[in-house]
């Protein structure tokens, strides 16, 4: 499907990893959302098109409000 591929590091609220990831996990775009421990809360891998296709999909995980912050890698 999608040419260019980001994983998307997400530090959640306290206790809401897996209501994240889950909530992931219905989006277009999400390919993988996975809990880990550590510095970050979850994982997330999301392919899209292009890179406008991208910012849409990360436009749609950080309306969730139990990320705190989000870290994203656009994989070459």
């Amino acid at each position: 499907m999608g040419s260019l591929k980001a994983y998307v590091l997400l530090i959640t609220s306290i206790g809401k990893e897996m209501d994240v990831v889950n909530e992931m996990k219905k989006l277009n775009g999400i390919k993988d959302a996975t809990a880990v421990y550590g510095e970050y809360d979850v994982v997330l891998e999301v392919e899209g098109a292009n890179l406008d296709e991208l910012n849409k999909v990360i436009g749609q995980v950080r309306r969730n409000p139990h990320i705190i912050r989000t870290v994203t890698l656009i994989s070459m």
